[in-house]
Protein backbone atom coordinates (compact mmCIF):
# COMPACT_ATOMS: atom_id res chain seq x y z
CA UNK A 1 0.00 0.00 0.00
CA UNK A 2 1.36 3.34 -0.99
CA UNK A 3 1.30 6.15 1.37
CA UNK A 4 -1.43 7.89 -0.59
CA UNK A 5 -3.64 4.90 0.95
CA UNK A 6 -1.76 5.53 4.60
CA UNK A 7 -2.67 7.24 7.64
CA UNK A 8 1.18 8.35 6.65
CA UNK A 9 1.20 12.77 6.15
CA UNK A 10 3.31 14.26 3.80
CA UNK A 11 4.92 17.10 5.66
CA UNK A 12 6.34 18.63 2.61
CA UNK A 13 2.51 19.58 1.29
CA UNK A 14 2.52 21.37 5.00
CA UNK A 15 5.74 23.28 4.19
CA UNK A 16 4.30 24.20 0.47
CA UNK A 17 1.58 25.51 2.63
CA UNK A 18 3.27 27.12 4.46
CA UNK A 19 4.99 29.30 1.96
CA UNK A 20 1.82 29.91 -0.26
CA UNK A 21 0.38 31.61 3.36
CA UNK A 22 3.35 34.18 2.92
CA UNK A 23 2.94 34.63 -0.70
CA UNK A 24 -0.60 35.21 -0.34
CA UNK A 25 -0.10 37.66 2.50
CA UNK A 26 2.22 39.73 0.54
CA UNK A 27 0.11 40.11 -2.31
CA UNK A 28 -3.16 40.57 -0.65
CA UNK A 29 -1.10 43.30 1.72
CA UNK A 30 -0.14 45.09 -1.70
CA UNK A 31 -3.67 45.13 -2.92
CA UNK A 32 -4.78 46.38 0.39
CA UNK A 33 -2.72 48.82 0.79
CA UNK A 34 -3.38 50.39 -2.78
CA UNK A 35 0.43 49.55 -2.90
CA UNK A 36 1.16 49.07 -6.76
CA UNK A 37 3.44 51.61 -8.31
CA UNK A 38 5.65 53.40 -5.64
CA UNK A 39 8.38 51.86 -3.99
CA UNK A 40 11.99 50.13 -5.33
CA UNK A 41 11.23 48.59 -9.22
CA UNK A 42 12.58 45.19 -7.44
CA UNK A 43 10.31 44.80 -5.19
CA UNK A 44 7.90 45.84 -7.42
CA UNK A 45 8.80 42.72 -9.58
CA UNK A 46 9.35 40.38 -6.88
CA UNK A 47 5.27 40.99 -5.51
CA UNK A 48 4.37 40.86 -8.94
CA UNK A 49 6.01 37.13 -9.74
CA UNK A 50 3.78 36.43 -6.66
CA UNK A 51 0.94 37.15 -7.91
CA UNK A 52 -1.88 34.17 -8.48
CA UNK A 53 1.19 32.14 -8.08
CA UNK A 54 0.26 31.38 -4.63
CA UNK A 55 -3.43 31.30 -4.45
CA UNK A 56 -2.59 28.59 -7.85
CA UNK A 57 -0.39 26.59 -5.34
CA UNK A 58 -3.19 26.46 -2.67
CA UNK A 59 -5.56 25.32 -4.97
CA UNK A 60 -3.38 22.27 -6.30
CA UNK A 61 -2.96 21.95 -2.64
CA UNK A 62 -6.53 21.91 -2.00
CA UNK A 63 -7.11 19.24 -4.42
CA UNK A 64 -4.44 16.67 -3.77
CA UNK A 65 -5.37 17.20 0.23
CA UNK A 66 -9.24 16.29 -1.35
CA UNK A 67 -7.93 13.20 -2.93
CA UNK A 68 -5.34 12.01 -0.05
CA UNK A 69 -8.47 12.50 2.54
CA UNK A 70 -10.19 9.86 0.06
CA UNK A 71 -8.47 7.78 -0.80
CA UNK A 72 -9.59 4.83 1.69
CA UNK A 73 -13.32 5.47 0.78
CA UNK A 74 -12.83 5.40 -2.97
CA UNK A 75 -10.00 2.02 -2.70
CA UNK A 76 -12.38 0.17 -0.59
CA UNK A 77 -15.34 0.77 -2.63
CA UNK A 78 -17.93 0.84 0.29
CA UNK A 79 -21.01 2.29 -0.22
CA UNK A 80 -21.41 3.91 2.92
CA UNK A 81 -17.72 5.11 3.40
CA UNK A 82 -17.92 7.21 0.38
CA UNK A 83 -21.11 9.10 0.90
CA UNK A 84 -19.95 9.80 4.51
CA UNK A 85 -16.65 11.44 2.53
CA UNK A 86 -18.92 13.11 -0.02
CA UNK A 87 -20.77 13.93 3.34
CA UNK A 88 -17.89 15.44 4.81
CA UNK A 89 -16.61 17.15 1.46
CA UNK A 90 -20.53 19.17 1.47
CA UNK A 91 -20.32 20.20 4.58
CA UNK A 92 -16.80 21.63 4.64
CA UNK A 93 -17.51 23.69 1.19
CA UNK A 94 -20.51 24.61 3.35
CA UNK A 95 -18.56 25.87 6.19
CA UNK A 96 -15.93 27.55 3.73
CA UNK A 97 -18.86 29.48 1.90
CA UNK A 98 -20.46 31.05 4.97
CA UNK A 99 -16.94 31.87 6.30
CA UNK A 100 -16.10 33.10 2.15
CA UNK A 101 -19.53 35.49 2.37
CA UNK A 102 -18.59 37.16 5.35
CA UNK A 103 -15.44 38.05 4.68
CA UNK A 104 -17.28 39.47 1.26
CA UNK A 105 -19.08 41.47 3.70
CA UNK A 106 -16.55 43.04 5.55
CA UNK A 107 -15.49 44.39 2.29
CA UNK A 108 -13.17 41.74 1.34
CA UNK A 109 -13.64 41.51 -2.22
CA UNK A 110 -10.11 39.51 -2.82
CA UNK A 111 -11.72 35.77 -1.18
CA UNK A 112 -11.09 32.78 -2.11
CA UNK A 113 -12.91 30.36 0.01
CA UNK A 114 -16.21 30.49 -1.44
CA UNK A 115 -14.45 29.68 -4.88
CA UNK A 116 -12.88 26.86 -2.70
CA UNK A 117 -16.68 25.90 -1.43
CA UNK A 118 -17.56 25.36 -5.18
CA UNK A 119 -14.35 23.22 -5.84
CA UNK A 120 -14.68 20.91 -2.50
CA UNK A 121 -18.73 20.37 -3.90
CA UNK A 122 -17.63 19.61 -7.44
CA UNK A 123 -15.11 17.20 -5.74
CA UNK A 124 -17.90 15.66 -4.26
CA UNK A 125 -19.69 14.67 -7.01
CA UNK A 126 -16.72 13.75 -9.00
CA UNK A 127 -15.20 11.29 -5.90
CA UNK A 128 -15.43 8.22 -7.71
CA UNK A 129 -14.41 9.41 -11.31
CA UNK A 130 -11.83 7.84 -13.34
CA UNK A 131 -8.16 9.44 -13.45
CA UNK A 132 -8.79 10.65 -17.11
CA UNK A 133 -12.04 12.27 -16.55
CA UNK A 134 -10.15 14.38 -14.09
CA UNK A 135 -7.91 15.58 -17.13
CA UNK A 136 -10.57 15.87 -19.36
CA UNK A 137 -12.78 17.93 -17.03
CA UNK A 138 -9.76 20.38 -16.41
CA UNK A 139 -9.04 20.69 -20.13
CA UNK A 140 -12.73 21.22 -20.78
CA UNK A 141 -12.53 24.16 -18.18
CA UNK A 142 -9.87 25.91 -20.16
CA UNK A 143 -11.76 25.54 -23.15
CA UNK A 144 -14.74 27.53 -21.54
CA UNK A 145 -11.95 29.69 -20.09
CA UNK A 146 -10.90 30.94 -23.83
CA UNK A 147 -14.36 31.55 -25.36
CA UNK A 148 -14.87 33.13 -22.07
CA UNK A 149 -11.69 35.54 -22.57
CA UNK A 150 -13.03 36.07 -26.31
CA UNK A 151 -16.35 36.34 -26.28
CA UNK A 152 -17.60 38.25 -23.14
CA UNK A 153 -16.46 41.36 -21.69
CA UNK A 154 -13.74 41.07 -18.49
CA UNK A 155 -13.95 44.81 -17.44
CA UNK A 156 -17.69 44.28 -16.52
CA UNK A 157 -18.19 44.95 -12.99
CA UNK A 158 -14.86 46.08 -11.83
CA UNK A 159 -14.11 49.28 -10.83
CA UNK A 160 -11.35 51.84 -12.92
CA UNK A 161 -8.58 49.77 -10.75
CA UNK A 162 -9.78 46.60 -10.19
CA UNK A 163 -9.82 46.43 -6.62
CA UNK A 164 -13.67 46.76 -6.43
CA UNK A 165 -15.82 44.73 -7.89
CA UNK A 166 -19.57 46.53 -8.12
CA UNK A 167 -23.33 44.69 -8.14
CA UNK A 168 -21.54 41.16 -6.46
CA UNK A 169 -24.39 41.28 -4.42
CA UNK A 170 -26.81 40.74 -7.17
CA UNK A 171 -27.70 37.55 -8.45
CA UNK A 172 -25.91 37.73 -12.17
CA UNK A 173 -23.02 40.15 -10.50
CA UNK A 174 -22.30 37.53 -8.09
CA UNK A 175 -22.34 34.62 -11.16
CA UNK A 176 -20.24 36.58 -13.54
CA UNK A 177 -17.47 37.12 -9.98
CA UNK A 178 -17.86 33.74 -9.67
CA UNK A 179 -17.69 31.91 -12.64
CA UNK A 180 -15.62 34.47 -14.84
CA UNK A 181 -14.15 37.85 -13.76
CA UNK A 182 -14.05 37.54 -10.14
CA UNK A 183 -10.45 36.91 -8.58
CA UNK A 184 -10.41 33.29 -8.06
CA UNK A 185 -13.33 32.50 -11.07
CA UNK A 186 -14.13 28.86 -11.06
CA UNK A 187 -13.37 29.42 -14.99
CA UNK A 188 -10.28 28.27 -14.71
CA UNK A 189 -9.37 27.78 -11.35
CA UNK A 190 -11.23 24.84 -11.22
CA UNK A 191 -8.83 23.31 -13.68
CA UNK A 192 -6.02 23.96 -10.81
CA UNK A 193 -8.06 21.97 -8.19
CA UNK A 194 -9.03 19.35 -10.65
CA UNK A 195 -5.18 18.74 -11.59
CA UNK A 196 -4.75 18.49 -7.70
CA UNK A 197 -6.60 15.52 -7.29
CA UNK A 198 -5.74 14.22 -10.25
CA UNK A 199 -1.88 14.59 -8.89
CA UNK A 200 -3.47 12.93 -5.43
CA UNK A 201 -3.84 9.63 -6.70
CA UNK A 202 -0.54 9.21 -8.04
CA UNK A 203 2.71 8.03 -6.33
CA UNK A 204 4.48 10.73 -8.09
CA UNK A 205 5.24 13.12 -5.54
CA UNK A 206 6.29 10.22 -3.36
CA UNK A 207 9.13 8.58 -5.66
CA UNK A 208 12.07 10.35 -5.37
CA UNK A 209 13.08 9.42 -8.62
CA UNK A 210 9.51 9.97 -10.61
CA UNK A 211 9.27 13.39 -8.36
CA UNK A 212 12.59 14.69 -9.74
CA UNK A 213 11.78 14.18 -13.06
CA UNK A 214 8.59 16.15 -12.35
CA UNK A 215 10.45 18.71 -10.89
CA UNK A 216 13.01 19.42 -14.10
CA UNK A 217 9.75 18.99 -16.19
CA UNK A 218 7.65 21.74 -14.04
CA UNK A 219 10.91 24.06 -13.38
CA UNK A 220 11.88 24.07 -17.30
CA UNK A 221 7.98 24.34 -18.71
CA UNK A 222 7.17 27.38 -16.31
CA UNK A 223 10.65 29.27 -17.77
CA UNK A 224 9.49 28.10 -21.26
CA UNK A 225 5.47 29.66 -20.46
CA UNK A 226 7.30 32.85 -19.51
CA UNK A 227 9.57 33.00 -22.59
CA UNK A 228 6.78 31.96 -24.70
CA UNK A 229 4.76 35.01 -22.89
CA UNK A 230 6.78 37.49 -23.46
CA UNK A 231 7.95 36.59 -26.97
CA UNK A 232 3.46 36.55 -28.05
CA UNK A 233 3.21 39.70 -26.45
CA UNK A 234 6.26 41.12 -28.15
CA UNK A 235 5.43 40.04 -31.64
CA UNK A 236 1.78 40.26 -31.16
CA UNK A 237 1.84 43.75 -29.70
CA UNK A 238 1.69 45.68 -33.48
CA UNK A 239 -1.08 43.62 -34.01
CA UNK A 240 -3.71 43.37 -31.04
CA UNK A 241 -1.90 46.43 -29.18
CA UNK A 242 0.23 46.05 -26.10
CA UNK A 243 -3.18 45.77 -23.87
CA UNK A 244 -4.72 42.98 -26.31
CA UNK A 245 -1.34 40.98 -26.22
CA UNK A 246 -1.31 41.17 -22.56
CA UNK A 247 -5.03 40.01 -22.50
CA UNK A 248 -4.37 37.44 -24.31
CA UNK A 249 -0.88 36.05 -23.54
CA UNK A 250 -0.10 36.98 -20.53
CA UNK A 251 0.97 35.31 -17.07
CA UNK A 252 -0.76 37.65 -14.70
CA UNK A 253 -3.78 36.12 -13.06
CA UNK A 254 -5.73 38.51 -14.06
CA UNK A 255 -7.62 38.02 -16.98
CA UNK A 256 -6.50 34.05 -16.35
CA UNK A 257 -5.71 32.89 -19.50
CA UNK A 258 -4.19 29.61 -21.15
CA UNK A 259 -0.39 30.89 -20.67
CA UNK A 260 -1.33 31.90 -17.33
CA UNK A 261 -2.86 28.73 -16.15
CA UNK A 262 0.58 26.11 -17.63
CA UNK A 263 3.03 29.37 -15.95
CA UNK A 264 0.92 29.30 -12.44
CA UNK A 265 0.58 25.82 -12.43
CA UNK A 266 4.50 24.53 -13.88
CA UNK A 267 5.28 26.89 -10.89
CA UNK A 268 3.48 25.58 -8.54
CA UNK A 269 4.75 22.18 -8.72
CA UNK A 270 8.20 23.07 -9.18
CA UNK A 271 7.51 24.91 -5.46
CA UNK A 272 5.39 21.61 -4.12
CA UNK A 273 8.06 19.26 -4.91
CA UNK A 274 10.99 21.47 -3.48
CA UNK A 275 9.19 21.41 -0.14
CA UNK A 276 8.21 17.46 -0.70
CA UNK A 277 12.49 17.29 -0.63
CA UNK A 278 13.08 19.53 1.96
CA UNK A 279 10.50 18.49 4.65
CA UNK A 280 11.81 14.86 3.86
CA UNK A 281 15.68 15.99 4.76
CA UNK A 282 15.21 18.46 7.07
CA UNK A 283 12.18 17.38 9.20
CA UNK A 284 13.86 17.66 12.70
CA UNK A 285 14.83 21.31 11.97
CA UNK A 286 12.94 23.67 14.36
CA UNK A 287 12.80 26.09 10.96
CA UNK A 288 11.23 23.49 9.41
CA UNK A 289 8.99 22.30 12.11
CA UNK A 290 7.56 25.90 12.41
CA UNK A 291 7.02 26.47 8.79
CA UNK A 292 5.15 23.35 8.81
CA UNK A 293 3.01 23.72 11.58
CA UNK A 294 1.92 27.40 9.91
CA UNK A 295 0.97 25.62 7.18
CA UNK A 296 -1.31 23.27 9.04
CA UNK A 297 -3.18 26.60 10.36
CA UNK A 298 -3.38 28.09 7.12
CA UNK A 299 -7.19 28.32 7.05
CA UNK A 300 -7.07 30.17 10.65
CA UNK A 301 -3.99 32.63 8.74
CA UNK A 302 -5.69 33.23 5.52
CA UNK A 303 -8.76 34.88 8.21
CA UNK A 304 -6.87 35.96 10.20
CA UNK A 305 -4.96 38.09 8.11
CA UNK A 306 -7.78 40.22 7.14
CA UNK A 307 -9.97 39.92 10.45
CA UNK A 308 -6.59 40.60 12.37
CA UNK A 309 -3.45 41.95 10.03
CA UNK A 310 -5.79 44.37 8.63
CA UNK A 311 -8.05 45.94 11.71
CA UNK A 312 -5.14 47.88 12.98
CA UNK A 313 -4.19 49.39 10.10
CA UNK A 314 -8.03 50.46 9.05
CA UNK A 315 -8.97 52.20 12.60
CA UNK A 316 -5.68 53.90 12.54
CA UNK A 317 -5.62 54.87 8.96
CA UNK A 318 -2.63 53.37 7.61
CA UNK A 319 -4.50 50.69 5.15
CA UNK A 320 -4.36 52.68 2.02
CA UNK A 321 -0.62 54.14 2.44
CA UNK A 322 0.13 53.26 -1.07
CA UNK A 323 3.92 52.04 0.62
CA UNK A 324 4.87 48.77 -1.40
CA UNK A 325 7.79 48.84 1.13
CA UNK A 326 5.64 49.30 4.12
CA UNK A 327 3.11 46.85 2.68
CA UNK A 328 5.94 43.93 2.60
CA UNK A 329 7.41 44.55 6.17
CA UNK A 330 3.91 44.51 7.71
CA UNK A 331 3.09 41.28 6.01
CA UNK A 332 6.31 40.04 7.32
CA UNK A 333 5.49 41.01 10.61
CA UNK A 334 2.45 39.68 10.39
CA UNK A 335 3.45 36.15 8.87
CA UNK A 336 6.50 36.19 11.78
CA UNK A 337 3.47 35.92 14.49
CA UNK A 338 1.92 33.63 12.52
CA UNK A 339 4.33 31.14 12.71
CA UNK A 340 4.99 32.29 16.55
CA UNK A 341 1.47 31.58 17.07
CA UNK A 342 1.68 28.29 15.07
CA UNK A 343 4.31 26.09 17.16
CA UNK A 344 2.87 26.86 20.23
CA UNK A 345 -0.73 26.27 19.39
CA UNK A 346 0.61 22.66 18.24
CA UNK A 347 1.94 21.87 21.01
CA UNK A 348 -1.09 21.73 22.82
CA UNK A 349 -3.64 21.05 19.58
CA UNK A 350 -4.07 18.96 16.56
CA UNK A 351 -5.70 21.31 14.55
CA UNK A 352 -5.73 25.32 14.33
CA UNK A 353 -8.99 27.70 16.02
CA UNK A 354 -10.58 27.63 12.65
CA UNK A 355 -9.61 24.07 11.51
CA UNK A 356 -11.01 23.03 14.69
CA UNK A 357 -14.31 24.74 14.30
CA UNK A 358 -14.56 23.51 10.36
CA UNK A 359 -14.30 19.76 12.26
CA UNK A 360 -16.62 20.46 14.27
CA UNK A 361 -19.25 21.79 11.30
CA UNK A 362 -18.72 18.22 9.70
Amino acid sequence: MNIYQSNERIFGLDLARALAVIGMILVNYKLAMNAQDAGPVWLQKVTEALEGRASALFVILAGIGVSLMTAKARASGVRELILTAQKTLYRRAAFLFVTGMLLLAIGWSADILHYYAVFLAVAALLLQSTDRKFLLGAAGILVVTIFQLLFLDYSIGWSANYHEYENVWTLSGFTRNLLFNGFHPVFPWLAFFLLGMWLGRKDWLTRKKARTRLLLIAAAAAVFMEMVSRYMMKGLTPLLSSEGARYLFGTKPMPPNLMYFFAAAASALTVLIICIQAAERWRESRWVQTFIRTGQLSLTHYVAHIMVGLAPLQLTGLLENGSIVFSTIYAFIFYAAAAVFSFYWKNHHSRGPLEQLMRRWE
